[in-house]
């Protein structure tokens, strides 16, 4: 690992121990690149291994993840001829999904980042982050029914969540590909970004997430992302953070403020 300098200066660690990423640890986040240009960053097992240590990691020592795709493609499907060699067992242990939801249900927030294509297992990839945003070139799809199967690591239902009912049937069964202002009109992506601004609008979002309390936030995706209505949730979450010296410390600060 090697100290590295990014656009703003800030000091980064970059991983070169993976073969289909480019990872680099931050203090307040993790940049995560997929890097495959030679299969236009094709999902494939090794890769599904390495994001489950970026996992791992995260887990362990939360902090935002900021994921995108090499060059102009974020992730142009799974990889084809390993799908094809899989059977039922395969199938049945989830080999993407489990993936996708672990990444979906890390503690502190995501951010996929989205040039060029999101196909197939790569659109499902950036449907499990928490906020999504694209180039003018970006192109969700879901081209799996072609291929005899079905989008089975998440986007039958997740995708539905994030763009309803009747959106989700038009990409899943119509075969209609969402570009990006079809995802931005119907909320899949949060705004349109210039290709050259891409990363430093996805880093801008995270230093605004930075800003707040990492406690906060982290507690605010876990009652989001639970189960129906929680009212209960709700208060039990408020009781722990209304005891935090942080929340005491930002308010303090702000009534401060107020005064001047």
């Amino acid at each position: 690992m090697s100290d590295v300098e990014d656009g703003g200066g800030a000091a980064a660690d970059r991983d070169g121990d993976f073969a289909t990423l480019r990872v680099e640890w931050r203090e307040d986040r993790a940049v995560v690149e997929l890097y495959r240009p030679e299969a236009r960053n094709a999902i494939n097992g090794a890769m599904i291994a390495e994001l489950h240590e970026v996992c791992a990691r995260l887990e362990a020592d939360p902090r935002p993840l900021l994921l995108t795709g090499h060059g102009n493609v974020f992730a142009g499907g799974a990889d084809i001829a390993e799908l094809r060699d899989r059977g039922r067992a395969e199938a049945m242990a989830g080999i993407n999904s489990r993936l996708f939801e672990r990444l979906h249900r890390l503690a502190a927030p995501t951010v996929a980042a989205v040039d060029g294509y999101a196909l197939g297992g790569g659109a499902e990839l950036s449907y499990a982050c928490d906020i999504r945003l694209a180039t003018p070139a970006a192109v969700f799809a879901q081209p799996e029914p072609g291929l005899g199967i079905i989008a089975g690591a998440g986007a039958c239902w997740r995708l539905r969540e994030l763009v309803g009912a009747s959106v989700a049937k038009q990409v899943l069964l119509g075969g209609f590909r969402l570009d990006a202002e079809a995802a931005l009109r119907h909320g899949l992506v949060a705004e349109i970004v210039p290709a050259d601004e891409l990363r430093g609008r996805a880093h801008a979002l995270i230093d605004r997430m930075s800003a707040s309390s990492a406690l906060a936030l982290r507690m605010t995706k876990m009652v989001l992302d639970a189960d129906g209505a929680h009212p209960i949730a709700d208060d039990l979450t408020q009781a722990v953070l209304f005891e935090s010296a942080d929340k005491h410390d930002r308010m303090t600060r702000f009534l401060e403020r107020k005064k001047r």
